[in-house]
């Protein structure tokens, strides 16, 4: 992404009141937050609390200012990305970010919350997230087709994009990427009952290691993707692993998909559907679903309470990561499940704190490996944006604003 795709700050001839606002409005938030705010030129924000908390360097602290008041809600990732600020020396991006993440829901002022509602519903009216079936390719081209090259630079051998599942009996410093990937994989296939002869069915290929571990099991396999980037690379794997006829990748929309099949398993797919497209994303499953079969659902989970408040919004994420996306709740994917299919959640395992492992161990190769990410032609915006992305989701998942789950549907009594 160039830097030129960034909004840059108005630029004002005179003190903006808006700026003013978003300053005190700042303050207010670090007065609440243990998190200190330092000024180039001097400043300070926020108040002593006493122990050592994460610090940040304002280092265009006006500009900052400027962004804040004219996009509240994007101003911080946007700020990062433009170089307006960064961890003061010996502080970093995620554990500065964690503290906000824990109060997320309690700490704007009145006249934030106000400015951040208009400003929200008017980039919402002009963004189009509908993921019809040309729209949700579209949304699924904006990131998985970046580069199989840049995928790689930062994920293990397996090419896992989702949470690894560590031993919680042992220390998870002590445990591989690879390893954990595998248990999360294996994990999956065991809760959708996959086994020899099992007809299989993947919704979201990813590069393909869940399909392969499905086809070595001895079942019959079919994953579908509609990323063109994942499926040759998936496609290349397979051939690789010698599983060209246990394993069939097709490029396909889950909604075109026909057949019977004895397990379906979806992998932080759902996250990508958008609220609308659940039924169908849920229908879906259930008309595919062979009789007594079982599904394996892994998916980012919000509360429902924080889905209500957010739905509708324009996020960050959204803006620059994952458009046309939205996480679900555990309570909304109950409610839709109920009202629109024959399938219920009959099994839980939750494990939110491995993913801000994964993303920590992500975020720490994608750094080292930025130079190579420069030679695939991504600047310095993009990455800083990357950058700012993995810190932003381990916080999040650190501090249990965000949780992953992998769930189990069934038909009743099936």
């Amino acid at each position: 992404m160039s830097p030129s795709l960034l909004r840059g700050p108005v630029v004002h001839t005179r003190p903006d009141p808006k700026e003013l606002v978003a300053r005190t409005s700042l303050d207010w938030v670090l007065r609440r937050v243990p998190v200190r705010t330092h000024e180039r030129g001097g400043g300070v924000l926020g108040r002593e609390w006493g122990r050592p908390v994460p610090v940040i360097d304002l280092l265009r602290p006006q500009d900052f200012y400027r962004r804040l008041a004219d996009h509240p809600k994007l101003a911080v990732g946007e700020g990062y990305m433009a170089g307006e600020w960064a961890p003061a020396q010996g502080h970093d991006l995620a554990e500065v970010l964690r503290p906000f993440a824990a109060q997320v829901g309690s700490l704007a002022p009145g006249l934030w919350r106000t400015v951040r509602r208009v400003t929200e519903r008017a980039r919402h009216r002009r963004g189009t997230d509908a993921n019809t079936l040309d729209g949700a390719r579209a949304n699924i081209e904006a990131h998985y087709d970046l580069s199989n090259e840049l995928f790689a630079t930062f994920l293990d051998p397996t090419l896992s994009y989702s949470s690894a599942r560590f031993d919680p009996t042992r220390p998870f410093a002590e445990q591989g990427l690879r390893e954990s990937q595998e248990r999360k994989i294996e994990a999956a296939l065991d809760l959708a009952g996959v086994g020899a002869g099992s007809r299989v069915l993947e919704i979201g290929t990813g590069w393909g290691s869940l399909a392969i571990a499905a086809g070595r099991r001895g079942a019959q396999v079919v994953s579908v993707t509609i990323s063109s980037e994942q499926l040759a690379l998936a496609r290349q794997r397979v051939r690789e692993a010698g599983l060209e006829h246990e394993v069939e990748i097709r490029l396909q929309d889950y909604r075109e998909v026909r057949g019977q099949f004895d397990a379906i398993v979806s992998i932080e797919m759902i996250e990508a559907v958008g609220e609308h497209y659940w039924p169908s994303y849920f229908g879906a499953m259930d008309r595919l679903l062979a009789p007594g079969g079982a599904i394996a659902l892994q998916a980012i989970l919000m509360s429902h309470e924080r889905l209500l408040a957010t739905r509708g919004s324009a996020s960050w994420i959204n803006a620059y990561i994952f458009p046309g996306g939205i996480m679900p709740s555990l309570t909304a994917i109950e409610q839709v499940t109920g009202r629109h299919t024959t399938l219920e959640v009959t099994e839980r395992q939750h494990f939110g704190r491995h993913y801000a492992e994964t993303l920590q161990r992500w975020r720490a190769t994608f750094v080292q490996q930025r130079d190579r990410v420069h030679e695939l032609g991504f600047d310095q915006t993009f990455v800083r944006m990357w950058e700012f992305y993995l810190a932003y989701c381990e916080a999040g998942f650190a501090v249990d604003y965000i949780d992953v789950a992998q769930l189990q549907l069934r038909r009743p009594g099936g």
